[in-house]
């Protein structure tokens, strides 16, 4: 009975950790593939998006 929750759990944890990256797997293989010029379109207008942001949380150093 042990055997089998052992079987389970691991067989539950594959299911789930395939499920989990196979969108960014497949995401990626069709940006590189299917992209053309536009492959950093999204990340560049959020980085422009952002320019003269204050930068908020993270360590501050205090003396």
């Amino acid at each position: 009975m042990v055997q089998f929750f052992i079987d389970f759990t691991l067989v539950a944890i594959l299911i789930i950790g395939i499920t989990a990256l196979m969108g960014v797997i497949v995401n990626g293989i069709g940006e590189n593939l299917f992209g053309g010029s536009k492959k950093k379109e999204h990340t560049l207008q959020t980085a422009h998006t952002q320019t003269g942001w204050k930068l908020v949380g993270g360590k501050k150093i205090s003396r």
